[in-house]
């Protein structure tokens, strides 16, 4: 008898031929893989075309995910969201070969926040939408209060950045040049905008020639079929591991540093339930709606649950709509969790993070401990820097985010300087860096003793310092896990917090609050950003000492910092091993 999870089992009452499936499926992830690469090296903007703040998706005439490129994980949220609201307000029968929509907006177009634009594009097939295209790039800037266009201190989306509802863009094949420059002309960089939106409608076009080229190989009710085949498949495949764990509830809680004006730190709280082959993800218990922007759209929720769920009981299954079916949420509203309008949302990131890990934390009431993980920086640390071009008229938006520390687990100290669960961007290079923008990187290196210790070692978080060359630089560096360490388990030490720190090696050097978006720097003026270390997995003093001795030589470590970790004696016999 085939094995459960083979694709020949049955699955949805079906059986699947495993060598048919795996090809095809290979087919549509190339389809997006393709359109993600084309996006990257056609953008102008460093953002995307270095950092890849971006991500591309593919979906069937029902609205439904069949394929997604591995980029953004919390990107999944918007494009879905983005999908759904063409069918909600137009319908498949009232969209017109050649039209493409955009939107940004978390309460009118299911987005998450202002910066991340969607396009989507209906793919027709001998008069009917069969499929939709759709792709989105963070853009260093569209509007709102401060560059960057998120703050932490922002009270209302009405703070955030011009709000796009479902539009069309381009109709019928003809592009809206008088609607693409009112967007454009609403953003600290109206070029970039300009040309990296002309680069995502070009992106969802090349998509659709390969979807089609792929209906015009194997016909449409065999591409059609095939779609059914594997969201069935992938759906049972998850049902088979909800279903191998024990029934029951576990709880986790995580917490943010504040909600953007200070205060106590704000809880996220999820309950797993499992019943046979379902499970139930409840945030009951979470903080209330943040004053500031912490606040979760409710597509931003459902994929860091979706994320979450994915890496902890099958990493390899394929990201598609058959994800969603055994999976019920639950967020009560007027909470951080669940907003109402007009809530700001600009930093939800860091909430996903924590959501993120507060499911990955209730696991581990369901899973055996060699598939546990200590937590990691569970943060998205971040540097907005913006003064007076020197490349060309006006005004210039750097946006970074930066990795830190994941947490230790059976068997693998955790990973150092990493970007965790639903961020997934690339950095961007000192000299890409200091060739665009007037800013110098003083360093960029891990931080020593940020890992918490343990049997198995948390990750390393990343230290990065920019200094500023003109007059009125605008800066804005924010981390989560500045007052909350991420934790260990079974034993293990918790990471170091976050530290942001103003003029480092100066008279003048002083720590900064994480929360504070005016900060302006003169010539020669740095902003120093110490991101968050991952928690450590089990007793440290099981650590072996030829793995400390390691850490000593690399620097990973401290001698004074291991004899407090791992005692004297274990300690000494390290430093010995590492002479």
């Amino acid at each position: 008898m085939a094995d459960r999870d083979s694709p020949i089992s049955k699955a949805e009452g079906q059986l699947f031929d495993p060598i048919a499936m795996e090809v095809f499926s290979n087919r549509l992830l190339s389809i997006t893989e393709d359109m993600g690469n084309r996006l990257v090296r056609a953008s102008f903007s460093p953002n995307i075309k270095e950092r890849k703040d971006c991500s591309v998706a593919m979906f069937d005439g029902k609205g439904r995910l069949i394929a997604q490129a591995a980029h953004i994980p919390m990107h999944l949220g918007s494009l879905s969201g983005g999908v759904e609201t063409v069918l909600g307000d137009y319908g498949v029968d009232n969209v017109r070969e050649g039209d493409v929509f955009i939107c940004n907006d978390a309460y009118l177009a299911g987005g998450t926040h202002a910066p991340d634009i969607t396009i989507v594009t209906p793919i027709f097939w001998e008069g009917r939408c069969r499929f939709f295209a759709a792709n989105i790039g963070h853009h260093s800037d569209v509007g709102g209060t401060y560059p960057g266009s998120v703050s932490p201190t922002a009270r209302t989306v009405f703070e955030e950045g011009i709000r796009i509802p479902l539009v069309r863009i381009v109709r019928e094949g003809e592009l809206d040049t008088g609607l693409l420059t009112l967007l454009a002309q609403n953003s600290r960089e109206p070029a970039d905008r300009v040309a990296d939106l002309k680069v995502q409608i070009a992106a969802n076009e090349r998509g659709a020639q390969l979807m089609l080229e792929l209906v015009r190989q194997l016909g449409i009710d065999a591409v059609e079929q095939s779609i059914e085949d594997i969201l069935a498949y992938t759906a049972r495949r998850l049902r088979n591991r909800i279903a191998a764990l024990k029934d029951g509830t576990g709880s986790h809680v995580c917490h943010l540093d504040d909600d953007g004006f200070g205060g106590d730190p704000v809880a996220i709280r999820a309950t797993l339930t499992v019943e046979g082959e379902n499970l139930t993800v409840d945030f009951d218990g979470s903080g209330p709606q943040c004053r500031g922007s912490y606040n979760m759209p409710k597509s931003a929720m459902l994929a860091s649950v979706y994320y979450a769920v994915k890496t902890m009981l099958d990493p390899e299954l394929m990201a598609n709509e058959g994800m969603f079916a055994s999976i019920t949420m639950h967020a009560p509203e007027g909470t951080i969790t669940n907003p109402t309008f007009p809530a700001a949302v600009g930093m939800r990131s860091n909430t996903a993070q924590r959501v993120a890990a507060s499911v990955i934390g209730a696991f581990a009431h369901f899973l055996p401990r060699e598939r546990v993980m200590a937590a990691s920086n569970d943060a998205m640390p971040a540097m907005v820097f913006s003064g007076r071009s020197r490349r060309r008229p006006g005004t210039y938006v750097y946006v970074e985010t930066i990795g830190g520390g994941a947490g230790g687990r059976a068997g693998h100290d955790g990973a150092d300087g990493t970007h965790v669960h639903i961020t997934n961007s690339s950095n961007l290079p000192a000299e890409a860096l200091e060739n665009e923008y007037p800013l110098v990187v003083d360093e960029y290196s891990l931080v020593a003793d940020s890992g918490g210790a343990g049997q198995w070692r948390g990750g390393m978080g990343i230290a990065r310092q920019i200094r500023a060359l003109d007059d009125d630089t605008f800066c804005y560096a924010s981390s989560e896990g500045t007052i909350v360490p991420a934790d260990g388990v079974f034993g293990g030490g918790k990471g170091a917090v976050a530290h942001i720190i103003r003029n480092r090696g100066t008279p003048g050097e002083h720590e900064i609050p994480a929360n504070q978006p005016r900060l302006v720097l003169a010539p020669g003026q740095s902003v120093r950003i110490e991101t968050p270390g991952g928690g450590g997995f089990g007793d440290p003093e099981a650590r072996d000492a030829a793995a400390i001795a390691a850490d000593l030589r690399q620097g990973r470590v401290t001698p004074a910092a291991a004899r407090a970790a791992y005692g004297a004696e274990k300690a000494a016999e390290a430093e010995r091993l590492s002479a």
